[in-house]
């Protein structure tokens, strides 16, 4: 009875862990984020992330969408300096799956007649985690960092929208709400 119990909330896990992207962020909580109106981005930075031209210039057309969105304009002259710093690594995951005759249950290595059809599935994934910093122009001090960390995509129709949607989640904690 249990059993039944439990498989709601692990259907949920499972179809919410697919495509989620997981966010957080830290920032400066002495800074008054209300001053800035202003944004351009910090080129120098940007140079430095290790991924394609084509994906840099996705994350900040992405980049550029939401902060105009908030009510943003970019500028020569910006309040603030937008650079991102990206990561992946590489998931494995290993299924195991019984399509014989048996119990099928048990643990451990040998032989056993009883798990005739027992196959493994090996597949992987690429798990990136997109950083996108906001910096003072004019004191040129870090005050907020937002994070996202999700499945990447190879596919490039599904990679522009996959892009939209780590921008939106991450920059959907600006502004901090200060507790």
């Amino acid at each position: 009875m249990k059993t039944f119990k439990l498989l709601p909330l692990l259907l949920l896990f499972i179809l919410g862990s697919c495509s989620s992207v997981r966010v957080a962020q830290d920032f400066d909580k002495n800074v008054d984020f209300t001053n800035y109106k202003s944004f351009a981005f910090f080129k120098a930075g940007i140079d430095k992330v290790e991924i394609s031209d084509l994906d840099k210039k996705r994350i900040l057309r992405a980049i550029e969408q939401e902060m105009t969105a908030k009510g943003f304009t970019k500028s020569e002259t910006p309040d603030v300096l937008v650079n991102i710093f990206t990561k992946s690594s590489e998931q494995v995951n290993v299924n195991n799956y019984n399509s014989g005759i048996g119990f099928g249950y048990g643990y451990g290595f040998g032989y056993n007649p009883w798990m005739y059809g027992a196959q493994s599935y090996v597949s992987t994934s690429t798990e990136g985690t997109l950083y996108i910093d906001l910096i003072d122009a004019k004191k040129k001090e870090l005050i907020w960092q937002g994070e996202g960390t999700g499945v990447l995509t190879q596919n490039t129709g599904d990679k522009e929208k996959r892009i939209q949607e780590f921008v939106a989640k991450i920059l959907s904690q600006y502004p901090p709400q200060k507790k």
